[in-house]
């Protein structure tokens, strides 16, 4: 059984085994897995391509069951890691190295009113709408790719049920999290208005602080935040989009940082501008990231996770940003209303993920942005409360996703339960094949019967 199988379903499955290639080199191309599918890895056969626009071979015709054995062209777990690190971008391996023009960008930037910076950045990223790879509004890619995985377990296991522990607790459809990310002293100022703003739909959030430079952080502010329900969560060290220019300043930024985590009793991290290098990930003194976004077309740092589940990065856990940010939604796409939160709502629901909403106090102060933030969080409780969706804080999350982690499955009888710490709050689901979709039933804790739930998105055979 592949590992990334396990950690993301919690399945058993142990009398199926893949079989992968090994390979002499390191070339990594593009390729299709059941046609709708982007893979980028090592991949035996067909013609392969470096471009994610060329027309893509699909790798699936080359799979082939026998004996509870699945062979596969490629190696699964390499395909998902490349991924879960954004391996497939060219650049990965450099970090954010800032080009001159972006050096002298981010030195102006304080200076500079948003009216005059939203103009730089949509030149910049003016060319996001003709590019082919993740794919825009939300990519699917990891979670599409491992549902076809456990479709060929139960294929070559004769058709046999597969019993899963359920993504998230009570038998919630799903889970949306409300993230504020505090960027200057204005927004410091509204994070009171902020939180009053929040409780009136029920929704507890975290608040995203900058220790240094910005603005001063009082103790009053973070006791205010923590004593209210809300959540405090170090935010770069001083946003100024350099901390990863190099291993050696990020080892001493972090060092810092993680005093500051200490000191705002903050177990979540999320970096300046969402600047990213997960490979460095093991010297963060935190239980978990918000750094990484599903599709980074609009940010400054281009790729993108291609989940919409959390999952771990060595001991830390990733809960990626899957929604566009509000700044990006005003200034950059000139949308002021929720229609395009509410495609990627629907498209995150339909694979029961992690919907994760950036919202800044620093942009929602004037009354038209406002009034479309109370919309969202409006439409959030709606989820909460007519479609048993997960509404918790990033915090919430993590202890969750953790402590799943330590859940197994046990069989007894002929019947399958949970064991460990929180099984009370977790559900046994079963998936099968239904007209070559995978198709899944579960017992939700504390409720009688079963009830069917269909991972739309998946993609035919």
């Amino acid at each position: 059984m592949i590992k990334h199988l396990q950690d993301y379903y919690r399945c058993r499955a142990e009398q199926v085994e893949f079989i992968a290639p090994s390979f002499a080199t390191d070339d990594s191309t593009y390729f299709r897995f059941k046609r709708a599918i982007t893979c980028y890895g090592r991949c035996r056969d067909g013609t392969l391509t470096k471009s994610a626009s060329s027309p893509l071979h699909d790798a699936s015709a080359d799979v082939s069951i026998g004996a509870s054995r699945i062979y596969l062209p490629f190696d699964p777990s390499e395909i998902i890691d490349n991924f879960y690190y954004e391996r497939y971008v060219s650049d990965w391996r450099r970090g954010n190295a800032l080009s001159s023009l972006t050096e002298i960008y981010y030195w102006l930037r304080p200076l500079l009113p948003v009216s005059i910076r939203k103009h730089l950045q949509q030149i910049y990223l003016r060319d996001w709408e003709k590019i082919p790879f993740p794919q825009w509004p939300v990519d699917t890619s990891v979670d599409s790719f491992l549902e076809q995985l456990l479709l060929l377990c139960i294929r070559a296991s004769g058709g046999a049920e597969v019993p899963f522990i359920w993504f998230w607790p009570n038998g919630a459809e799903a889970c949306a999290i409300m993230t504020h990310d505090v960027e200057t002293t204005v927004g410091r100022d509204f994070c009171s208005t902020m939180m009053d703003i929040d409780d009136c739909f029920g929704i507890k959030a975290s608040f995203q602080v900058i220790p240094e430079e910005r603005y001063h952080v009082d103790e009053r502010l973070l006791s205010q935040i923590r004593n209210r329900g809300f959540e405090v969560v170090v935010h770069d060290l001083n946003h100024d989009g350099h901390l990863y220019k190099s291993r050696m300043q990020f080892l001493e930024r972090a060092a810092k940082i993680n005093i500051y985590g200490r000191e705002f009793k903050s177990k979540g991290f999320r970096a300046g501008v969402l600047y990213r290098k997960q490979l460095w990930y093991d010297a963060l003194e935190f239980e978990y990231d918000m750094s990484v976004p599903n599709v980074a077309h609009l940010d400054p740092q281009r790729g993108g996770c291609c989940t919409v589940m959390p999952y771990f990065i060595g001991d830390i856990v990733e809960l990626p940003v899957t929604t566009t940010q509000d700044y990006t939604l005003f200034n950059i796409l000139g949308d002021y209303s929720t229609n395009l939160w509410e495609q990627q709502i629907q498209i995150i629901k339909g694979k029961h993920g992690l919907m994760s909403f950036i919202v800044h106090p620093d942009y929602v102060t004037t009354t038209r942005e406002r009034q479309v933030f109370e919309r969202l969080l409006e439409r959030l409780a709606g989820l909460r409360d007519r479609e048993r969706v997960w509404i918790a804080t990033p915090g919430e999350v993590n202890r969750w996703w953790r402590q799943r982690a330590q859940l197994s499955l046990v069989e007894d009888g002929g019947s399958w339960s949970i064991e460990g710490e929180g099984k009370g709050h977790a559900s046994v689901a079963y998936a099968r094949e239904v007209d070559g979709k995978l198709a899944v039933t579960f017992e939700t804790s504390g409720q009688s019967g079963k009830g069917e739930v269909s991972l739309r998105g998946a993609i035919n055979d």
